[in-house]
């Protein structure tokens, strides 16, 4: 199975598995009359309209390439991933700014309903974690986030209920969500700053133009190289398109062995879609100087 099939395979269990736990969530804190517990519901419920959004989006990006999209449609998964972080960001501003006043006014909870609902929200929400953390695919890594703060939720409630059934300390429910929530932001921040850089087509990290150039310039019969661009589709899968200069003299055996040798290279870095144009030695080329 493809690397891509496994995405949205691994993509469509955690929304199956996050739905069902959401709808147990809303009926749990009614249950328990627990603001804690229902305020996950409802953070779990915007996990679930992104994940859906990203099953959907990633299982589009599948699609073979058309003459509009000659590339094919790897970005949309890209799309996904934009779309993912604006949503966790938007929802860490919104539960800071719900928690400042439960720090002020702290509220009592049904801590044995708490302790029981923790257990089972990090059990399910880990398990979705496991099936997505070994994805490689920037939208598996944002969507492994979502999940991830939700277990890293849901053991702050364990703490804070265990705490809660020994002792009545409230604000400590709300101090250590904003701490948690503190923690996802920062690493989405830096996801969102990824996903950016690959959106205005910045070269892909790990890849730098100099090392590529110098590859090719150390290959046998390459005098230089110019007009070199690398950006990537979706994280994954990178573009190269380069001008390689060759001896006025080569033959042109020893030119196919040089785009061989290239494309050799290129393959085993995650170059999917290259553009080699070989040019002689005394050959104009208006780009050579650009």
């Amino acid at each position: 199975m493809s690397a891509s099939h496994n995405s949205t395979k691994n993509i469509k269990i955690a929304f199956f598995l996050n739905l069902a736990f959401t709808i147990l969530e809303f009926v749990g804190g009614w249950m328990t009359n627990s603001l804690a517990i229902l305020s996950n519901a409802l953070h779990d419920l915007g996990d679930n309209i992104s994940l859906g959004l990203s099953w959907f989006l990633d299982r589009f990006s599948q699609r073979e390439k058309t003459d509009r999209f000659s590339y094919g449609y790897r970005r949309f998964s890209l799309l996904a991933a934009l779309i993912n972080i604006i949503i966790l960001l938007i929802g860490s501003i919104i539960i800071v700014s719900n928690a400042i006043p439960r720090i002020l006014h702290p509220e009592h909870s049904d801590a044995q309903g708490m302790i029981a609902f923790a257990v089972l929200g990090i059990v399910v929400n880990g398990m979705a974690v496991l099936r997505l953390r070994t994805g490689h695919s920037l939208n598996e890594q944002v969507v492994t986030w979502h999940l991830l703060e939700d277990v890293l939720g849901w053991a702050a409630v364990f703490i804070i209920a265990v705490f809660l059934y020994i002792k009545d300390i409230h604000v400590l429910d709300p101090i250590l969500s904003v701490l948690i929530t503190c923690y996802v932001f920062f690493n989405v921040f830096r996801k969102l700053i990824k996903t950016s850089m690959l959106f205005l087509q910045g070269v892909p990290d790990k890849i730098t133009v100099k090392g590529i150039e110098q590859f090719l310039k150390n290959l046998k019969h390459v005098k230089s190289t110019h007009h070199t661009h690398i950006w990537s589709l979706d994280g994954e899968h990178h573009v190269l398109t380069t001008h390689v200069v060759v001896d006025e003299a080569a033959t042109k055996n020893e030119v196919i062995h040089v785009k061989s040798q290239v494309q050799n290279y290129l393959a085993d870095n995650h170059f999917e879609h290259t553009t080699i144009e070989i040019e002689y030695e005394d050959e104009y080329c208006r780009q050579r100087h650009e």
